[in-house]
């Protein structure tokens, strides 16, 4: 069984992994590189890593002109940061132009914890999914991460990554388990009575839900849906086709995230009884978090709820 690790830590871990193959890479952070793992890249390549400070719409206004001049940026900071501050230039220095500018976004959602709901993004998703030509991926682990950034830095054109702050159990034994390619969702289970769809931390939980519905007599699909976008259309029409039903889970608001743009695609090909597990249209608290996940309705016993609620 693969460690148990937070997904910011598999970033960073990757990050000077695969330095030294791609001379291009830069790593840009606004002074939270021991928060975001990239302090890894730093100490390995100090000439390619850039501490911006507490100035992230500098940080990405930079990252563009480093990606314009030929560079591949990685871009790190929490997420509320990385979407909520400089929004306005991910939108207008880095989409607008399409350049070629990776930002893996670290603490996002209310697993953050204890920093309550000045540092809890459950509404990144939405943001990033709502810019032009952006795509969005939300690993499930520390091996999907590991394969998701050396998927991106090959990738051209921008690129949001959802990483955590948890250290998660493992979804993947181990690497020849994950293949991992941006837009094509992976199927965990099989199943016909149900789909769940998951994205993040809400892969295990989803894993969990599956245990418990199966020993009730209720067999349903897992997807793990780590590229929120391009959604991979073809394996939510085949869920709603088979199964008729499909859960969607995720750490984020139910309003423009995962659930959403599930439920986009199945309006669009194949209209199917939809629940939505996920923050309900409120902000995030202070508190541990597992009793936040749970206070918010983000478990596996929620999963099953929601499930039961279809039939």
């Amino acid at each position: 069984m693969a460690e148990k690790i937070a997904t910011r830590e598999a970033y960073g871990n990757t990050l000077a992994e695969i330095g030294e193959k791609y001379p291009d890479i830069v790593v840009l952070d606004a002074d939270l590189s021991k928060s975001t793992f990239t302090y890894k890249f730093g100490e390995k390549y100090p000439e390619r890593f850039f501490n911006m400070g507490i100035a992230e719409a500098n940080l990405t206004s930079v990252s563009a002109g480093l990606a314009a001049c030929g560079k591949i940026p990685f871009i790190s900071t929490f997420a509320i940061f990385a979407t909520g501050r400089a929004f306005d230039q991910v939108r207008n220095s880095i989409a607008y132009p399409n350049l070629n500018v990776k930002i893996a976004a670290t603490h996002a959602g209310i697993s953050v914890g204890e920093d309550g709901a000045s540092h809890q993004s459950v509404e990144d998703i939405a943001l990033m999914r709502s810019i032009p030509g952006m795509t969005v991926i939300s690993p499930a682990d520390g091996i999907e991460t590991n394969l998701a950034v050396k998927a991106i830095v090959q990738y051209k054109g921008p690129v949001y990554l959802r990483l955590g702050r948890l250290a998660l159990p493992a979804v993947y034994n181990n690497f020849a388990d994950c293949t991992f390619e941006i837009g094509k969702a992976i199927t965990l289970e099989e199943g016909t009575d149900a789909t769940i769809i998951a994205t993040g931390l809400m892969v295990q939980e989803a894993l969990s839900a599956h245990k418990i519905l199966q020993n009730e007599g209720i067999n349903v699909r897992i997807i793990n849906m780590h590229t929120i976008k391009p959604i991979d259309e073809e394996a939510v029409i085949n869920a709603a086709y088979q199964t008729g039903r499909i859960v969607t889970a995720e750490e984020h608001s139910v309003i423009g995230g995962l659930g959403e743009a599930v439920a986009g695609v199945t309006a669009r090909s194949c209209p199917v009884p939809i629940a939505m597990v996920g923050v309900k249209d409120v902000f995030g608290r202070s508190g541990k978090p597992a009793e936040l996940l749970k206070y918010y309705g983000l478990t596996a016993d929620d999963i099953v709820l929601a499930v039961k609620s279809l039939f």
